[in-house]
């Protein structure tokens, strides 16, 4: 009878685990949000601040937060100086979501040969611009990829480490090639320290698709 008892309890306890696990994902996303001052002068603190060269010919900065996760901003910084985001391309981009990059395998699976970091989650919330750090299904899996924000998805707060915004041409964040992976992936040129004052690198635009006879017997008349 005791022991009936027991199984019992254990049964009920284990069917009720889903239901707190989902309360208490619910109570995470009610939780008031903190909003903080994040500086777009990019004349400020150039130190902190993350410059993305991208193969559209356009730039994008970044606002390193350190006080918001700093081991994070240390391991975004030593792999910038490395080189190691140089020629990276967007290999996950979804469209009203986010676009990640950071993989040299260009695959997804793939990081730098730094340990992973434990996380930093933050109350700072999931907004357009944020710039957070991607991970496997275990919370201390982050390494080398991050994603930028589209849209504000609040889910993610508390579950992903945030830890910059996008301070200057969120319009070329905006332009990146969707696809997972794009047919014709969004590349990081060179990746830099503002500080570090590396010219940037010279953009050659795609050279143009020759014109043939065949492409103007088929272009509609005027």
């Amino acid at each position: 009878m005791y022991k009936s008892l027991i199984r019992l309890a254990l049964a009920l306890l284990i069917g009720f685990m889903p239901g707190l696990a989902q309360a208490r994902d619910e109570q995470a996303a009610a939780a008031p949000r903190v909003y903080a001052q994040v500086d777009y002068d990019l004349s400020h603190d150039p130190e902190n601040i993350l410059l993305l060269d991208l193969s559209t010919g356009q730039r994008v900065a970044i606002r390193l937060m350190a006080d918001w996760a700093p081991n994070h901003i240390e391991r975004i910084k030593t792999l910038t100086r490395q080189g190691f985001y140089d020629g990276v391309i967007f290999h996950r981009v979804i469209e009203g979501f986010m676009a990640q990059t950071g993989d040299p395998t260009g695959t997804g699976t793939g990081g730098s040969q730094l340990p992973d970091l434990a996380a930093e989650f933050n109350d700072l919330p999931h907004v357009r611009g944020t710039v957070s750090m991607a991970r496997a299904q275990a919370e201390n899996s982050a390494n080398s990829q991050f994603f930028i924000v589209f849209y504000p998805r609040f889910a993610l707060d508390r579950k992903y480490t945030n830890f910059g915004r996008v301070i200057d041409n969120m319009d070329a964040v905006d332009a990146i090639a969707r696809g997972e992976p794009p047919a014709n992936p969004t590349r990081i040129l060179q990746a830099s320290i503002a500080a570090d004052n590396k010219p940037r690198p010279t953009f050659v635009p795609p050279a143009a698709e020759p014109i043939t006879p065949e492409m103007l017997s088929n272009s509609p008349s005027q």
